[in-house]
């Protein structure tokens, strides 16, 4: 398979590609349409990934178009869980990982990590932080295999589990 991985341009026309194909993905994944109070960072993408440093968003392209998504930002979640654990200035956290359905199970979604990985190694994170749910079938299988470790399993209505890595 054939595809280019890059970061997003901070440029108002491919931003809204992306968000066209996050939100599609969204439906497909979760049955729920846009909802601020879980998508603030796609409606506000420059500002959370691309005016930082310490950030980046990634394409994964078939010709001109879209078919993976992955972000990356410095830690920013309030988890009384993970309070003194993970900061900002040593963690990042990984970001709207979404693969077309068409294009998974080829070693895209493993790119997209890797890219990552680098990214946070060369802005001088120490670990990445991530949470999936167990409801979604390939999510734990697919972190784990890249190295994730699983650190807390909540009794949420999301089923969300929270993994790391560290970064070496």
């Amino acid at each position: 398979m054939d595809f280019i991985i890059r970061a997003v341009n901070n440029d108002p026309e491919e931003i809204d590609a992306v968000k066209v194909f996050l939100y599609e993905q969204i439906m497909n994944e979760y049955g729920i349409g846009p909802t601020p109070k879980f998508h603030y960072d796609i409606e506000w993408m420059a500002e959370y990934y691309l005016d930082s440093p310490k950030g980046n968003f990634y394409i994964a392209l078939d010709g001109d178009k879209i078919i993976a998504t992955a972000a990356i930002r410095a830690y920013d979640v309030d988890y009384e869980l993970f309070e003194g654990v993970y900061s900002r200035e040593d963690t990042a956290s990984i970001w709207r990982l979404m693969v077309a359905e068409e294009y998974r199970r080829h070693g895209l979604a493993r790119k997209l990590v890797n890219t990552m990985e680098e990214f946070a190694k060369d802005a001088g994170y120490d670990k990445i932080y991530l949470h999936t749910h167990r409801y979604l079938e390939s999510g734990i299988p697919f972190w784990t295999s890249v190295g994730y470790e699983i650190t807390i399993e909540e009794d949420d209505y999301d089923e969300t589990t929270h993994m790391v890595k560290i970064l070496t």
